[in-house]
Formats: structure tokens, C-alpha cells, sequence
């Protein structure tokens, strides 16, 4: 949050402050999606910009083989969210996205050779 607030680009930020529907996909019943962020942003081509974000870690985003019954129930309730999320922002003129470990210490490329 302190890159949110301390970044000239960003326009406004709110911490969960968007509600959308979705259908669980376990127990079949409507329930209510709560993304961790909206942000505006002046984009590199100086365009504002709207995003829905939501921060998971990878484990919780790809179904692997090994994942227990549990742990593949929860992905799949995470993408029912997704999908609903991706819908929503579109109806809305904004983007969605989901950002794991990976895409947060990403540090940028690292060169080789000497």
C-alpha cells in the first residue's frame, strides 16, 4: 500500500471496496466476491487507467496434480471469482487481473554474461 500511495502514476486506490456476485462452483450457492484493490493510473501513454486486482499466491492460482482435493476446491472457487470479476470489470470499462509472488518481487530482467 505504501507503493500505492507514494507512486505519482496512480490516480486513486481503494482496498476492497467493490462487491461481485458469483456462483460457487462447490456448493452451487450465489455468494459475494471481494477483489483486494481498484486502482487508477496514468498509464505510459498518459491515459488514465482502471483496474480490479487481486493478490494470491501462485499455489492458489494453478491446478497441479499433486494438489489435495481441498486445495483444487479452493482454485476452482478462485476462478468462479476470477471469471465473475473479468465480466464485471469489462460491463465496467476497467480491467482485472490476478498478481502472485511471481509479478510482486519480480525485479526485472537479469543480464547475463559478464
Amino acid at each position: 500500500m505504501m507503493f500505492l500511495d507514494s507512486n505519482d502514476n496512480i490516480v486513486q486506490w481503494a482496498s476492497e471496496s467493490i462487491t461481485i456476485p458469483y456462483r460457487n462452483p462447490i456448493t452451487g450457492k450465489q455468494s459475494m466476491y471481494v477483489p483486494d484493490f481498484f486502482v487508477t493510473y496514468r498509464g505510459r501513454d498518459n491515459t488514465t487507467r482502471a483496474e480490479l486486482i487481486e493478490i494470491k499466491p501462485k499455489k492458489q492460482s494453478l491446478i497441479e496434480s499433486r494438489m489435495s482435493d481441498r486445495d483444487r476446491a479452493i482454485v476452482a472457487v478462485n476462478y468462479a471469482k476470477w471469471d465473475a470479476a473479468t465480466k464485471w470489470a469489462r460491463r465496467n470499462g476497467l480491467t482485472f487481473r490476478v498478481i502472485n509472488e511471481d509479478q510482486i518481487f519480480h525485479q526485472g530482467s537479469k543480464k547475463t554474461g559478464k
